[in-house]
């Protein structure tokens, strides 16, 4: 299966991660055949957790140093890398992690032909405004990479071990 690039897309008005009054928010689509052939958590995994190997220490030090969130267990059947599970149905799963700067969630909603990411920040504190400025175009360049990945890495045949 071909899988094309993730891309940016309209932010839906309610995938359940935030409340409306938000300061940022953004959305990345990958259109994936048969893309709800995973769940959400499937897909908030394979993003964040199957990020490259070199890439999930950064991404862990950015969240803890740089926008204070207060992760949770990296490996966890409540949370994903660090992000608790504050919602899970079908077809979508919400992340959040608190912090004293930003109010963030990210959100994976899957469909029949396409999953979307959305991520919603609200500042706290001036500094919040700040510190998200910096990363937020961090944020842009390297979210639609890791959802490309995800979906090429969901579509890979698996080794049955026979």
């Amino acid at each position: 299966m071909t899988i094309d690039r993730a891309r940016r897309s309209a932010v839906p008005p309610t995938d359940g991660g935030g409340s409306g009054g938000d300061d940022y928010s953004v959305a990345f689509t990958l259109a994936y055949p048969d893309a709800n052939a995973h769940s959400a958590r499937d897909w908030a995994r394979a993003v964040f957790e199957g990020s490259p190997a070199a890439l999930r220490p950064v991404l862990i030090v950015g969240w803890r140093l740089g926008l204070r969130l207060r992760l949770g267990p990296l490996r966890s059947p409540t949370h994903v890398l660090g992000w608790q599970v504050t919602e899970d149905e079908p077809g979508r799963i919400v992340l959040t992690a608190p912090s004293p700067l930003v109010e963030a969630s990210n959100a994976a909603l899957v469909e029949a032909s396409a999953v979307t990411w959305v991520t919603r920040v609200r500042y706290r504190r001036a500094a919040g405004r700040l510190l998200w400025k910096a990363a937020a175009p961090v944020h842009e360049r390297t979210l639609p990479l890791l959802l490309t990945r995800a979906g090429r890495a969901l579509a890979a045949p698996r080794d049955s071990g026979d």
